[in-house]
């Protein structure tokens, strides 16, 4: 059952009928911040694309790591692939690889790969992932942040979609688009992150925001301004 809230901001989007019919989308981007940093991969996203089934987990990011090298993931397994479709490593299960991790334990290739994989499913998929099968959706109390009012949609996800954790709070002003979406990342020991979403642009009939900006937030939901964890930056989206 679709919510109120929730049928304003697919509507704001553009629409749930727009959204299906496309299959897929490419999101060409630059991915920086200073989580990166830490996890030393500082470049890895800098200069990426990410093509993403938008009804079944399942993205591709190229380059990965060198120009003729791609990493896809889907639930279960990430793999790095050469551009003639030869499987350089890969791991299965690779949740739980990150076991007793923390926000400062550096990462491997497929570690990155899984974790921008499902964050950026996750958030280009937004709000319309909110009615897909198993996913619970809730409102809950206003919150009032940059001289405006937003409403608040509490998710939980079912086990069989790869996400930051099973609770997550969006925020949606009273345009309907998204303005904030909070989490726990399950992957760096349930490090917060209140992710800023900005700068839409219409592309084939769905706003995107074009700029994302993270940051932790306090027991309290307010914004650590410093550091910044993670930035997006898109130049371009298309849907097929």
């Amino acid at each position: 059952m679709t919510n109120d809230l929730l049928k304003l901001a697919i509507e704001a989007h553009g629409g749930l009928a727009r959204w299906n019919a496309f299959r897929t989308l490419e999101a060409e981007m630059s991915i920086t911040g200073g989580i990166w940093h830490v996890k030393q991969k500082p470049d890895i996203f800098r200069h990426t694309v990410a093509a993403i089934d938008m009804h079944a987990q399942r993205v591709e990011m190229r380059p990965f790591t060198a120009p003729d090298r791609h990493a896809i993931f889907t639930p279960g397994r990430v793999a790095v692939e050469s551009t003639d479709g030869r499987v350089l490593e890969s791991r299965d299960n690779p949740r739980s690889s990150f076991a007793g991790h923390s926000q400062q334990t550096p990462w491997d290739d497929l570690h990155a790969a899984y974790f921008c994989s499902y964050a950026l499913w996750t958030y280009l998929s937004t709000p319309f992932l909110y009615t897909y099968p198993g996913v619970v959706t809730e409102e809950l109390s206003p919150w009032h942040e940059d001289g405006e009012q937003w409403r608040r949609l509490k998710v939980t996800f079912p086990n069989s979609i790869e996400t930051h954790s099973r609770e997550q709070i969006s925020y949606f002003g009273p345009d309907g688009l998204l303005r904030r979406h909070d989490y726990t990342v399950d992957v760096m020991g349930g490090a917060t992150g209140a992710n800023y979403a900005s700068n839409y642009q219409d592309f084939d009939g769905i706003m995107v925001p074009t700029t994302r900006r993270v940051f932790a937030h306090d027991t309290d939901g307010q914004k650590i301004d410093e550091p910044l964890l993670v930035a997006i930056d898109i130049a371009s989206v298309s849907f097929r």
